[in-house]
């Protein structure tokens, strides 16, 4: 029955997962601030093509962290929004001209590299970036959302939890990347993606990772995350480096 709101290449029982995904990713970054985008970006391009994925997963992370920015928006930092924001525009303009020409194995293989680059390179020191600052993590971060998918690691390298306090940064993560998300869609819009024969998937998508993010924020704070890092850290290596082998073969 199922099956009668999906496009022929997902089966219902492909769907249900990816909509109880939604909520477990939803709930790991509401509780630890990042990582849900990356694991949701992996699994769907376990199951679908780079053209699909890169749309289809920018519209369900733009209402997740918008559910996200919402459930805790005394905590946003709107001045970083407002600045990041600036920037994303330029950045999704600047990437529009340039996605058209890319392969879709070549997108696998960056993806795929990319992932695993955000797992396992040291992590930056967290950042003193002036406010105004923030347009040029916009424009760059934005750009290269548009070919990556889940640059949430990349943006996280720039905030200051002591200058924030660690709701601060889940916060306004969710609202920047919100920003973000949502020009991407308008721009995978523009180069012809249709989301209609989607929209079921994606409207439950979105509900299923709103109750994600009221558990996880109910979670922050309380889990080790020493735990949970560990073991989604190996999960998705192992399966970023099945994505790239595939993804060489098919160079």
């Amino acid at each position: 029955m199922i099956e009668a709101w999906l496009p022929d290449t997902l089966s219902g029982s492909a769907a249900l997962g990816l909509i109880a995904l939604s909520a477990l990713t939803s709930a790991f970054t509401a509780t630890f601030g990042i990582g849900g985008g990356v694991a949701l970006i992996t699994v769907l391009l376990l199951m679908l093509p780079p053209a699909v994925v890169l749309p289809l997963h920018g519209i369900v992370q733009a209402g997740s962290n918008a559910g996200r920015a919402a459930a805790m928006a005394r905590d946003v930092h709107w001045r970083i929004t407002a600045w990041f924001t600036a920037g994303a525009v330029v950045g999704v303009v600047l990437a529009s001209m340039l996605f058209v020409t890319l392969p879709g194995d070549t997108l696998l293989v960056a993806l795929s590299a990319f992932i695993l680059w955000s797992l396992w390179m040291p992590r930056l020191k967290a950042s003193a970036l002036p406010v105004p600052g923030y347009a040029g993590v916009g424009a760059v971060a934005t750009f290269l959302t548009l070919f990556l998918g889940a640059t949430g690691p990349l943006v996280a390298a720039f905030w200051d939890p002591a200058r924030l306090g660690r709701h601060g940064v889940v916060a306004t993560h969710g609202a920047v990347m919100t920003v973000q998300h949502a020009l991407k869609v308008v721009a995978f819009g523009f180069l012809g993606f249709a989301f209609g024969e989607w929209l079921p998937l994606i409207v439950a998508m979105i509900a299923s990772g709103f109750v994600g993010t009221l558990v996880g924020k109910q979670l922050l704070g309380r889990l080790p995350e020493a735990v949970f890092a560990k073991v989604y850290k190996w999960v998705l290596t192992g399966l970023a480096i099945r994505l790239m082998v595939a993804g060489v073969f098919d160079l």
